[in-house]
């Protein structure tokens, strides 16, 4: 109950679906947890729900000002920053012929950009206080390909790579900063639902049907799954990993 004892972490998109699984499994190890969103209604309810130790902060993670002000907000009440979790998310299923531009850059600003703002804003103030733990959500979507999924595709496979790339930057720096990955499959959560509900019944049961034909263990991922991967990596269990993907797909790309 305490692999976390003290830490002080930050998890984007924590309103709902893996955000929430994780903040739940974070404070479960004795973390003080902010978790942000969109959404200040959602988000504000959930925190209350959370303890005291868990408090909300409303953000957009593709605005850089608000990056400065959200960490600083947090480190003026628990002084210090221990771990960040960039899990904000959007996707949509269209393929490369008829996704929209509007689409297709939504997806890649939130999905890619917010997670470079955030990483460089939180090694900024990690560097300084004996380093931390980033984990960055990305997908087996960054590691395969999915003809209706471009953009998501796209953005999922940056993260993958910005990450490997900050990881080296901040391993040769001496900064004390891990960077890790954590590559879910399909999960029961919200994003996937919704963006099954946007396409036609009888389209979107077809989409299900064949994902679930594709992974071995036959059903899509529990949040709570995919949060313990994101706990083991912002523990120090995993203190000699840096730049690694830590896939959880219930056997699909293997």
């Amino acid at each position: 109950m305490n692999r976390l004892q003290k830490k002080v972490c930050l998890i984007t998109g924590g309103a709902r679906g893996l955000g929430l699984a994780a903040a739940e499994a974070l404070l479960a190890e004795g973390a003080k947890v902010m978790i942000t969103d969109l959404d200040r209604a959602e988000g504000e309810a959930v925190a209350k729900t959370l303890g005291a130790n868990a408090v909300f902060q409303q953000q957009d993670v593709t605005r850089r000002e608000q990056w400065g002000e959200v960490l600083d907000a947090l480190i003026a009440r628990w002084g210090r920053l221990d771990v960040l979790v960039n899990n904000a998310g959007v996707a949509g299923i269209a393929d490369i012929e008829s996704i929209s531009a509007e689409d297709w850059a939504r997806t890649i600003d939130v999905n890619l950009n917010g997670v470079y703002l955030g990483t460089q804003a939180a090694i900024a103030r990690m560097k300084h206080s004996g380093g931390g733990a980033i984990v960055n959500i990305a997908s087996i979507e960054g590691l395969i390909g999915e003809a209706g999924l471009p953009a998501y595709n796209a953005s999922k496979g940056g993260v993958r790579l910005f990450s490997k790339s900050t990881a080296i930057h901040c391993a040769r720096s001496g900064y004390g900063i891990r960077v890790n990955s954590v590559c879910p499959g399909f999960a029961e959560t919200q994003m996937v639902s919704g963006a099954l509900a946007a396409l036609a019944p009888e389209t979107a049961q077809m989409f299900a049907q064949k994902t679930l034909a594709r992974i071995p263990m036959g059903r899509f991922a529990r949040p709570a799954e995919i949060a313990a991967a994101v706990l083991f990596l912002a523990s120090d269990e995993s203190s000699y990993m840096t730049g690694s993907d830590l896939v959880v797909d219930g056997g699909m790309t293997a």
